[in-house]
């Protein structure tokens, strides 16, 4: 049988629901969510074979306006990511207004060449008659290859756009093993597993001045996880939020980061975290860069 693959990107907003759809289309959990924008920092690839398609979905970072070096980092991989693939995805929300960072996107978008599907997502929080006037709005911005309205949070037409992007399939060898549902290495999905449920725990600024390093990922003879990691943020008053009082926070966000890691690794973990500072770490090329973020 000849095989196929689709390279798609997932672009748009912050909090607009990129990462939620790449889970949704995955079938389980790679690309951490949160509440909170700006949630993904890293490129993600979500793997999904379909028949003879093998279908990769790259999980962009939020397109918006940089105050770091970390932001700037993350819209440079948003641009990077919408450029030699086979189809992109613009993910909105069911507004009938094109916002500044939808106009930016879109200009970009033009400029590419690139084929885009125009995703409408959240449609389970709007009368479906409001749907039409969104489309009649974004129809005027750009010539769309085809619109399709879903909800990532319930599934509603995922599965349409999933056939939807079988049409950009090329003939060619599959890219990942048929096993693989993503390109993060295990000790990054761990890492960011721990930096979601800091995004879920913590209110205002503290989570975003947040990076998490594996320090030591083992196994043991009996398939028992040692798992050791350190939060830095960039304050000494970030620190005792983190711990809590009597270590109360950080026992929370560390159960509740075991619990997931265990489900993603199918055995028991044993997690223990710290919390050390690194003071305004976001606007360091170094700090970004060995915490993770590098540009490709």
């Amino acid at each position: 049988m000849a095989s196929k693959t689709a390279m798609i990107t997932i672009a748009g907003r912050p909090n607009v629901g990129k990462s939620t759809l790449t889970n949704r289309l995955v079938g389980e959990k790679i690309a951490i969510v949160s509440n909170k924008p700006q949630t993904t920092r890293n490129r993600i690839c979500g793997i999904v074979n379909r028949g003879e398609t093998q279908f990769i979905f790259v999980d962009t970072p939020g397109f918006h306006k940089p105050r770091t070096r970390l932001g700037d980092y993350m819209v440079n991989v948003t641009k990077q990511s919408v450029s030699d693939v086979d189809a992109v995805l613009l993910l909105v929300e069911p507004i009938a207004n094109v916002g500044p960072q939808e106009e930016a996107l879109i200009e970009q978008l033009k400029n590419s060449g690139e084929r885009v599907i125009l995703v409408i997502n959240k449609i389970d929080s709007v009368e479906k008659d409001t749907l039409l006037e969104v489309i009649a709005t974004y129809a005027e911005k750009m010539e769309f290859s085809s619109i399709i309205p879903i909800s990532a949070k319930t599934g509603e037409g995922v599965e349409s756009l999933l056939e939807e992007c079988g049409k950009f399939a090329e003939e060619g060898p599959q890219l990942f093993p048929d096993d693989m549902t993503s390109d993060q290495p295990e000790r990054q999905v761990m890492a960011e597993i721990v930096r979601e449920k800091l995004l879920w725990c913590l209110e205002r600024e503290v989570p975003h001045g947040t990076a998490v390093e594996v320090n030591r990922f083992t196994e043991r003879d009996d398939g028992i996880i040692d798992l050791d990691v350190t939060i830095y943020c960039e304050k000494a008053s970030h620190k005792g939020i983190i711990i809590g009082k009597g270590g109360a926070m950080l026992k929370k966000i560390s159960t509740m980061a075991r619990v997931d890691c265990e489900k993603f690794m199918g055995t028991k973990v044993y997690l223990q975290t710290w919390v050390k500072v690194k003071e305004n770490w976001r606007d360091s090329d170094f700090l970004v860069r060995n915490f993770g973020y590098r540009d490709e």
